[in-house]
């Protein structure tokens, strides 16, 4: 049977913010769109906007491992997917996105 590429595609924001407090490396790629991005923001985040993933796979392909995040973790779960397709089988989308993160893990973060 192959492999299942779309295995283990998301990731919660309390297993994020372990991998941040262990200092794990891994690429943190906020894909929503910049306005989006001044409002609020999670600290060590790059912004690259959906639309700019693929201009951008040689340089999240160089990272092992990738989260992606967005509003509400919809945008982040395409991203990841067309990531894996792509071949970064380190892709993983953070479920329900910043807005997740400001309820469960820093009240600080502005929610819109």
């Amino acid at each position: 049977m192959a492999e299942d590429i779309y295995a283990e595609l998301e990731t919660t924001v309390k297993d994020v913010k372990a991998r941040m407090v262990r200092g794990d490396s891994f690429l943190l790629v906020d894909v929503r769109e910049p306005n989006e991005f001044a409002i609020c923001k999670i600290e060590g985040a790059k912004l690259i906007p959906l639309r700019e993933v693929p201009t951008n796979l040689a340089q999240i392909e160089a990272a092992e491992d990738v989260v992606l995040y967005c509003h509400h973790g919809m945008r982040s779960l395409d991203a990841a997917a067309w990531l894996r397709s792509q071949g970064v089988s380190g892709a993983k989308s953070m479920t329900g996105g910043i807005e997740r993160w400001s309820t469960e893990i820093d009240a600080s973060v502005p929610r819109y």
